[in-house]
Parts: structure tokens; C-alpha cells; sequence
């Protein structure tokens, strides 16, 4: 179990170092991925499955939608497309696939060996993250929300097009 704990968080080091070390956003964000990934199997590891599924729905997902913003705000042609082509050599990509193959061995084999609890550890599930995020920090979520509604109308408005001069 140990072994395995290392190589998650040694694949989420190595990954959030290429993030933030990318020349290329694109592989910047396969790294991003990578390690939100090892550190939702590290959180798999310590009891808490919920705070892994959370974090492979909100944060992995997240980052794809904000990927698709960012490609809808820069309106990228054709050109784009050939230069990525180029782009997605096995060179590319290799590593970043090594590394999920890997976190995903690491899932399957801790959900197939049903050992949540380690080491004094308990397991949080859905009720008690409900009951923390809708109790004492409610303001926060809520701030939270409105900083995200704010991003969301702005990027809107700095990708929309002025289509009247037609």
C-alpha cells in the first residue's frame, strides 16, 4: 500500500512540475490531468472515495470545460488543427498515458481490495462533505458560486463576436 502511495504522489510531483514548466498549454493541461488524477487515487488511499470521485468530476471535468472555453474564446481555424497534428506525437503523449495507466491500476486494485480504512483513517462520505459545505462554510460555497457565475459572463463576453457589422 505504501508502494503505491509513493507512486501516486511521485506521478502527481512529476506531473504538476511539467504544468508548471510547459512551454505548450496543451501539454499543460494533459500534466494538469494527470496529476488530478494521482491525487484522486492518493485520496482513494486514505479512506475518503467520495473526495476522489469529487475530485476526478469537479476538477478533471472543470478543467475540460475550461479548456473548451479557452478554444471557443481564441477561435481557433484550421491552422490550429495541422499544428496540432503535429503536435500529438507518441513522444507527446507517452508518458501521460504510462502515468494514468498506472493511477488507474492503482484505483482498480485499491476499490477491488475494499480496505478503506487505514490506519485510524474513517471514511467521509456525501452526507458529512453536504453537511460541512452547507453548514459553517455556506457563505463560502456561496461567494464561491458567484465568482464562478462572474468568470462565466465574463469569459462570455470577452469570446463573443460582433457579428452587427454584417
Amino acid at each position: 500500500m505504501e508502494i503505491l502511495f509513493y507512486m501516486a504522489a511521485a506521478i502527481a510531483i512529476y506531473s504538476t512540475l511539467r504544468v508548471v514548466t510547459g512551454t505548450n498549454p496543451i501539454h499543460a493541461l494533459l500534466s494538469l490531468i494527470v496529476s488530478l488524477l494521482s491525487v484522486a487515487v492518493i485520496f482513494f488511499m486514505l479512506g475518503a472515495p467520495f473526495a476522489g470521485a469529487l475530485e476526478v468530476i469537479v476538477y478533471a471535468g472543470a478543467i475540460m470545460v475550461l479548456f473548451v472555453f479557452v478554444v471557443m474564446m481564441l477561435n481557433i481555424g484550421p491552422a490550429a488543427a495541422i499544428q496540432e497534428r503535429q503536435w500529438l506525437t507518441p513522444k507527446t503523449w507517452i508518458a501521460p498515458a504510462i502515468f494514468s495507466a498506472l493511477l488507474i491500476a492503482q484505483m482498480f486494485y485499491l476499490l477491488g481490495k475494499g480496505d478503506w480504512h487505514q490506519a485510524g483513517h474513517t471514511m467521509v462520505d456525501a452526507k458529512q462533505v453536504g453537511v460541512s459545505l452547507f453548514g459553517p462554510y455556506l457563505l463560502v460555497v456561496e461567494l464561491a458560486s458567484l465568482l464562478l457565475l462572474a468568470a462565466l459572463v465574463g469569459a462570455y463576453h470577452l469570446g463573443k463576436r460582433d457579428d452587427q457589422s454584417h
